[in-house]
């Protein structure tokens, strides 16, 4: 019996956890084993009590991920059929419910997908040499790992178009101005400098980080009035704990 080898790790160093897409001879392209295994590593972080923040990264030296494998799909139809099946599977729900911070750590190729899943993620560092696009529309598709609605979120509406429709990739400066990223590093500095601002987050009390999180996410989609009372009910709730 052969089993397939896995195309996610994860690891737990004292209170961070990392997740490594792990298919580097293909730049970690997005596949349904991919999206299978990545949902359950996710829910291993999630479950894992010793874990207080995580480190989602891409292993290889080409980059943190190439997209859709549309290899294995095949063609149109079959593309369809397998996009069908990851909505089945709420991938992108989960990032959503965890609350615990998670940092993207970005290198060489960021695309398609690869932009998504970082999106999802809490924190964005970057090498100097990273590339990033969205070339969905180029291929006649709608992007649906919620490009979409993450994008507008974080590097608002016209850049959203530009990079949407157009299939222009960007670099790590262009990358960092827009607000696609949050942090550019040399490419040699990029783990100690993910790391930093891991440990940084762990001294935080859980707890707080959970709380923090959960608003910031949520403030997009209140009235200020009630994000503003969210707040307020979530500062008195820490302070009794």
């Amino acid at each position: 019996m052969n089993l397939k080898e896995s195309v996610v790790n994860y690891y737990r160093k004292d209170d961070i956890a990392i997740i490594s897409l792990n298919r580097p001879e293909q730049i970690n392209a997005f596949n349904v084993q991919m999206r299978d295994e990545l949902y359950e590593m996710l829910l291993l972080f999630q479950n894992d009590n010793s874990a207080k923040v995580g480190i989602l990264k891409g292993n290889g030296p080409k980059g943190f991920c190439a997209g859709a494998d549309l290899s294995e799909f095949g063609s149109t139809p079959s593309q369809v059929i397998a996009r069908e099946v990851r909505w089945q599977r709420d991938l992108w729900g989960l990032f959503l419910k965890i609350q615990k911070p998670i940092i993207a750590q970005l290198h060489g190729f960021v695309i398609g997908s690869g932009i998504e899943i970082a999106s999802f993620c809490d924190v964005r560092v970057a090498s100097k040499t990273s590339k990033f696009r969205m070339p969905e529309s180029s291929l006649g598709l709608i992007p649906a790992a919620g490009g979409t609605q993450t994008l507008p979120r974080s590097i608002g509406l016209s850049n959203s178009f530009k990079m949407l429709l157009t299939n222009s990739q960007i670099d790590s400066e262009t990358a960092i101005t827009i607000g696609l990223i949050d942090r550019i590093c040399e490419d040699q500095q990029l783990d100690n400098e993910v790391f930093m601002i891991a440990k940084q987050i762990i001294n935080v009390e859980s707890h707080l980080i959970g709380s923090v999180k959960k608003l910031i996410r949520n403030s997009l989609d209140y009235e200020l009035s009630i994000g503003i009372n969210k707040e307020k009910y979530q500062s008195k709730t820490a302070l009794r704990m």
